[in-house]
């Protein structure tokens, strides 16, 4: 009966807090965003990824660029839950092209699931996209110490 009625207090613990998922999601996908650029940056593997052992063109460059760029600031925002859906958006189409050129020779249940791992992260990016930083964002706490929503500014009527 003790085990009963602390497991109903622990998920109605959880559900009373259900926004911290959206913090959670969001913290943990621009931390590794922003590794992954890290690893992009600091590393050649990133530059042989996108040329495929050929001679590195104006265009993969750009797209490394735009990549490693994306995944550093895009990151670093996400984490912290600053101009988030910005964030977010930077992302789609970099994780829509891995998912869609990249890793999409590889198929579903590849051994190194790098398509399964794409789609999810492409599918949480959208969500955060969608539904904003959550509670614990830099963009919610810039939103409490703006105040109310401003007031149009007409004078009051007098009746």
């Amino acid at each position: 009966m003790q085990f009963g009625s602390a497991m109903r207090r622990f998920f109605d613990r959880l559900d009373a807090n259900r926004h911290l998922v959206l913090d959670a999601v969001r913290v943990y996908l621009g931390a590794g965003l922003f590794f992954r650029g890290l690893a992009l940056l600091l590393t050649d593997t990133g530059l042989q990824q996108f040329t495929a052992g050929a001679a590195p063109s104006l265009t993969t460059s750009g797209i490394l660029i735009y990549v490693t760029a994306a995944h550093l600031v895009g990151g670093a925002l996400l984490t912290v839950g600053l101009y988030t859906r910005l964030a977010a958006l930077v992302q789609l189409p970099v994780l829509a092209g891995a998912v869609l050129v990249v890793h999409w020779q590889d198929g579903l249940l590849s051994a190194n699931q790098s398509l399964e791992f794409s789609a999810l992260v492409l599918f949480l990016l959208g969500l955060v996209f969608l539904f904003g930083g959550g509670r614990w964002s830099l963009d919610a706490r810039r939103r409490a110490s703006s105040g109310p929503a401003r007031e149009t500014m007409e004078e009051p009527t007098s009746a």
